[in-house]
């Protein structure tokens, strides 16, 4: 039975400590769309996309006007694209005519973003995938709400470096051909390792052939709420602390089961996973930094910052499966610089640097997420980085990420603009020493050890 303390107490986590469902996002299976013409191909992904999503905004906007809970996002995720068009896309420029269908049936349906402008390519890649990438700094150039993403490396098949390459020289492409914008290109677009199959937050959201037809998913997000819980516990021991972290994690997640359950039902597609991710957002007070400050860091990047970090995450894992018995996706904390205001203000007093930022990618949710640096970054500095952030999902089983933004035309120091929820963030330095021999070495990081399990 819900009290009316409970009711009360969830209202002021919305109205004054900014809880929000950041998004319901419904995983749509295009493996039924498959046919070797590619325009029928096309036909067949807006037909089906705009079939079953065309109900989800507005069915979105009346659960939040009901439950007075914000739904900040509606978007959708699609099985990975280079294994639907690798039939009849026999070149690049095929494949992005296939983002462009994506692009015109997000629009159509009213969503903010369409993620699944995919490839799975951690042992090898097909010609068709390596198609695809290719084709990814095109399609988001030319595309406003489509979303991309590469698996480039799993715990079970190690790393393909030459994918990593290539990785690196594909984000100095979309750099280049959004720079017009900023580089914007390159904020809808994620290298993953060991990339779940279920995860509704873009840019790296994709729908797994693991999935059903289709499945919805939510991603639930209270750095504000946990923030105000920890001020009532200040200076407290680490066991009240990590039981008041999970306590308003259990609390957070049961607000998201709600409208996973509630959108389910209403729109007749089975529930797939709540995820439990503290989201920032660039407005004060929703900030993931701010949390960690509040553990007990005079700022980010002091020494503990990866303790507390590490902390935080785990208590709120526990809190969220506790509430949900499907907890999934990614949930944990997201560190993004530019959409996280104490982030960015930690950077600027130059307590935090990138390569702190990958320490705390070891215990973190994802990994060094919307990090501006200078546009003349060379490619192979770029894959470098995502090797280094691979390697550490790889040996550690869990996901990570890398998500840089070389923003041509700017230099250290410099402030860019994004909007929204991406926000702005300071160019930070990148280590100048060159790592080109090793990234030309080719071929694949092997498998850890303990990936044998069989």
């Amino acid at each position: 039975m819900i009290t009316s303390f409970e009711v009360l107490e969830t209202n002021k986590m919305i109205e004054q400590e900014m809880l929000d469902v950041r998004t319901i996002t419904m995983g749509i299976s295009l493996l039924d769309c498959c046919d070797s013409d590619l325009d029928r191909l096309n036909e067949k992904i807006y037909e089906k996309i705009v079939a079953s999503a065309k109900d989800l905004v507005q069915t979105g906007d009346e659960i939040g006007k009901e439950f007075g809970i914000p739904i900040v996002n509606k978007r959708i995720s699609v099985t990975p694209i280079a294994l639907v068009g690798g039939c009849c896309c026999k070149t690049p420029e095929d494949f992005v005519t296939i983002a462009k269908t994506l692009d015109r049936a997000a629009k159509e349906v009213g969503v903010n973003f369409i993620g699944g402008y995919s490839a799975l390519v951690s042992k090898g890649m097909t010609v068709a995938e390596r198609n695809l990438i290719l084709s990814i700094p095109q399609a988001l150039a030319e595309t406003d709400r489509v979303c991309s993403s590469v698996n480039v490396g799993s715990t079970k098949t190690g790393i393909d470096m030459d994918a990593v390459k290539l990785m690196g020289e594909v984000v100095v492409k979309a750099a280049e051909l959004t720079k017009d914008r900023d580089s914007i290109g390159c904020a809808k677009l994620v290298v993953f390792c060991n990339a779940p199959d279920d995860n509704p937050f873009m840019a790296g959201a994709f729908h797994g052939v693991t999935e059903g037809d289709r499945v919805i998913n939510v991603g639930v997000s209270g750095p504000g709420v946990v923030k105000t819980a920890l001020e009532q516990v200040r200076g407290a021991d680490f066991e009240t602390l990590c039981e008041t972290i999970k306590r308003t994690a259990f609390k957070v997640t049961r607000v998201g089961q709600l409208v996973a359950r509630e959108a389910s039902k209403r729109l007749d597609v089975p529930f797939g996973i709540v995820d439990l991710s503290l989201a920032p957002t660039p407005a004060i007070g929703d900030s993931v930094a701010d949390i960690l400050e509040e553990i007990g860091l005079e700022s980010v990047g002091a020494p503990g910052t990866t303790a507390a970090l590490a902390l935080l995450n785990d208590q709120v894992k526990k809190g969220g499966v506790m509430a949900s018995s499907y907890v999934g996706g990614l949930s944990g904390a997201f560190i993004p610089v530019s959409e996280d205001q104490g982030m960015i203000n930690a950077v600027n007093r130059g307590a935090l640097t990138i390569e702190k930022l990958e320490a705390m990618t070891c215990v973190c949710s994802v990994g060094l997420d919307m990090i501006a640096i200078p546009g003349d970054t060379p490619a192979s500095t770029i894959s470098g980085i995502i090797a280094d952030e691979a390697a550490i999902g790889m040996i550690n089983q869990k996901t990570t990420a890398v998500r840089l933004i070389p923003v041509c035309g700017k230099g250290v120091g410099e402030i860019v603009e994004f909007g929204g929820l991406l926000g702005y963030a300071p160019i930070m330095p990148v280590n100048k020493y060159s790592c080109e021999a090793f990234v030309n070495r080719g071929g694949r990081i092997p498998a850890p050890i303990h990936s044998f399990k069989n």
